[in-house]
């Protein structure tokens, strides 16, 4: 049975030209500047992940980038999303060259292996410089159908709007910023949303009035709400996604973000899923971890 928070399948990038992106660094914090080149190591990190994927039950379908102008293709989660019905949105990009990220032999292999419906194409809105950077903009709760957004400029509240009504999301937005009093860039760095579980930098949102509208949804649609401090979210302790594995429930993380999580956060996330933790140090100084790299498939396969 297909779980409604947690895709058996994904689809993941194999990046070739791998560094870390200029045209990015100005507003992501999470981000380092790469020394020499670091795309065998990013590509070798990769593939150790796909194998551990593959190796509890999830399928993943794995694309070669061979793009000398896409230093972020490693991330697709950002350009496009599916979701239960066969529904598939394709999203506008903040910086230019992200915006070749997009594949369309990566959409032609979901309607081939996957029954799709529909794509929803926002992406011609990057001419108006409006950008919605996909599960990385927009933390989706697909039980309680929520999406959860950090305010930035990756994350247009008229796009999220259209979004939330073509696709059934209510939206709660909301201010949030690191231990410096930079804006977090992308919600997916601060939240990660299971089944029963749910990862959350609660001190950084800003306004406590939101901050408790956020830790209320997410109780009362049955998480376990485990609150991330500013360190761990540094450490990328909310770049985590839930997965439906052979054996049930998997949480996959970074090596580097379970290092830093408390032992009873660890427990009581493992009251819920399985930890699967994934070395992935040089594709982290890019500025996104584990969920950034995996694009869920919330879509029913074809017979």
């Amino acid at each position: 049975m297909m779980q409604a928070q947690a895709p058996r399948a994904v689809v993941m990038i194999r990046p070739h030209h791998f560094r870390s992106n200029p045209e990015t660094q100005a507003d992501n914090a999470f981000q380092r500047a790469s020394v020499g080149d670091v795309a065998e190591a990013a590509r070798a990190e990769f593939d150790h992940v796909v194998t551990a994927l593959r190796g509890v039950g999830i399928t993943v379908h794995d694309f070669d980038d061979t793009g000398t102008e896409t230093p972020d293709s490693v991330f697709p989660n950002n350009w496009f999303s599916t979701h239960a019905g066969g529904h598939v949105a394709v999203y506008p990009m903040y910086a230019a060259n992200r915006r070749r990220e997009r594949r369309w032999d990566v959409i032609d292999l979901l309607k081939t292996r996957y029954r799709v419906q529909d794509v929803i194409d926002y992406s011609g809105l990057e001419h108006d410089d409006l950008a919605l950077e996909g599960t990385g903009a927009m933390v989706l709760d697909h039980i309680g159908r929520v999406a959860y957004v950090a305010r930035s400029h990756r994350a247009d509240p008229i796009l999220l709007e259209r979004f939330c009504t073509n696709f059934n999301f209510e939206p709660i937005a909301f201010d949030a910023h690191d231990a410096q009093g930079r804006p977090v860039y992308h919600t997916n760095v601060l939240m990660a949303v299971g089944t029963k579980v749910a990862l959350v930098g609660l001190d950084l949102i800003s306004d406590s009035k939101r901050r408790k509208m956020v830790r209320d949804r997410l109780a009362e649609t049955g998480r376990d709400v485990i609150a991330l401090t500013a360190h761990q979210i540094d450490e990328f302790a909310g770049n985590a996604i839930e997965l439906d594995g052979n054996d049930g429930l998997i949480m996959a993380i970074s090596a580097r973000a379970l290092a830093a999580l408390d032992p009873d956060q660890v427990a009581r996330i493992e009251t819920h899923a399985r930890i699967l933790p994934l070395t992935i140090p040089t594709i982290e100084t890019a500025g996104g971890s584990v969920r950034c790299m995996i694009a869920g498939l919330h879509l029913a396969r074809r017979n």
